[in-house]
């Protein structure tokens, strides 16, 4: 389903990216509300962006819920709150102590640790939930592999839906995994022996390579999105070369040098012609467990068919997505290092118009594509979220580790130095990143 269709565009980027970052923060947010409420501290505001207020309502717990014009953002104001911080605290005066424990200041380390804790573990939730949808519509690999679905290509597929699959060239393929061993193996050939089981009888065919130069999808901000690829798309012919499999399309343009790679492009029956650019990107290389630069032009492998899948079960659907965040979380970090001692470049940061280009492209793509877009930058404001800086949950968290063991808050003036440099840092951070969005091709 293409979301944007025909209308695209820089202003339907940022209408998709704003939708996306007020979901996120919305959760983010939600997580200090209620974890607060529970634990007795009063929110007098929550506000879905900042400045002019055009919605607003208050609920019979006496929290007022706006709506602001400036949709990069939001907040929840505490009772005792000076500002949106929740750091500096002008308490009313006169309060009983009743009353005092209903401000962040006033209630329990415990119960300010866990407010404040909350909003990137809403985050990490977010993308929890996500990845079990995603798991849940996508489904896990049935035992034997088993054709599902067979896909569009521009030779004839001898296949038939619901064929299993016995053996590649002889070679036995008796669950799912062992059939993607096979299939990494397999010579370039345009054919391959397939040995199936069809309506009860085993039987061999001849069918095109399972892995042709077809793009599943594309990569948001990419060469392939920029030339015109699409998912579907099969690739027939890249710098005057024919492709049998996705090998070939990666062996020219790891060759290309960056130089502008004609291709011959079939598509729902039509050929085309277009020409992209191959762009130098970092990558996690798995053999060191650091990074590495190639050629790359941003597209995901698409198969010849689809494999049967089945509905994952309890312990696939707590490990698989936990899996998943973890993995990510340590190539952020592993990004991050390598680009500190300058082994990655700058240009694999993004600021907020790379992101916005990104959920268009990924919009543009469908709503999986934005979906998962979304869940995986939740993940990454979630893992910001808590890095010990003032003004980011994570500095709240290291103001109240000092109070835990020192026994006392740090004092007013620390704070308001602590902050001011915590702000300096993080619009520098920022500002850095946007650079980038207009420095790096």
């Amino acid at each position: 389903m293409d979301i944007l269709g025909a209308l695209g565009g820089t202003a339907w980027s940022a209408v998709f990216f704003v939708i996306a970052l007020s979901i996120i923060v919305a959760i983010h947010e939600y997580g200090h509300y209620i974890v607060g409420r529970w634990t007795g501290i009063h929110a007098e505001v929550f506000s879905l962006g900042f400045g002019p207020v055009l919605f607003a309502r208050t609920d019979r717990r006496g929290t007022k819920w706006q709506l602001a014009a400036i949709p990069f953002g939001g907040y929840v104001k505490f009772l005792g709150d000076a500002d949106a911080s929740s750091v500096r605290q002008e308490l009313p005066a006169g309060l009983s102590p009743e009353e005092r424990r209903h401000t962040m200041a006033g209630a329990p380390l415990w119960a300010r640790t866990l407010t404040v804790a909350a909003g990137p573990v809403a985050n990490f939730i977010l993308t929890f939930l996500v990845l079990v949808g995603l798991l849940y519509l996508s489904g896990v690999p049935t035992d034997h592999p088993t054709v599902q679905r067979l896909v569009p290509l521009p030779v004839e597929q001898t296949l038939r839906e619901g064929d299993t699959i016995l053996a590649l060239n002889g070679t036995p393929t008796p669950d799912s995994k062992t059939f993607a061993e096979v299939t990494r193996a397999l010579p370039r050939d345009p054919l391959v022996s397939f040995t199936v089981r069809r309506d009860g009888t085993e039987i061999t065919v001849m069918a095109p390579h399972p892995q042709p130069a077809r793009v599943e999808t594309v990569q948001p901000k990419s060469a392939a999105v920029d030339a015109g690829l699409r998912g579907g798309d099969v690739i027939t012919r890249a710098a005057g070369r024919d492709l049998v499999t996705f090998t070939d399309l990666q062996d020219v343009v790891f060759n290309s040098a960056g130089q502008p790679v004609p291709l011959t492009v079939w598509r729902d029956g039509a050929t085309i012609e277009l020409t992209l650019t191959p762009r130098l990107r970092d990558m996690p290389d798995s053999d060191n467990g650091g990074f590495e630069q190639r050629w790359m032009i941003g597209v995901y492998q698409g198969a010849a068919f689809e494999l049967g899948t089945r509905a994952p079960t309890l312990t696939e659907t707590l490990t698989l997505p936990f899996s998943s965040m973890w993995n990510m979380t340590l190539t952020t970090f592993s990004g991050l290092y390598h680009m500190i001692i300058g082994q990655v470049s700058t240009c694999s940061m993004s600021g907020v118009v790379g992101m916005a280009e990104a959920l268009g492209d990924t919009a543009r793509a469908g709503a999986v594509d934005y979906i998962s877009m979304i869940a995986i930058i939740s993940l990454g404001i979630g893992i910001l979220n808590l890095f010990p800086i003032p003004v980011l949950d994570g500095g709240h968290l290291v103001f109240y580790a000092y109070e835990a063991v020192i026994g006392r808050p740090p004092a007013d003036t620390a704070l308001r130095v602590l902050m001011t440099i915590g702000l300096t840092l993080l619009l520098a951070l920022m500002a850095f990143a946007l650079l980038q969005d207009f420095t790096c091709v």
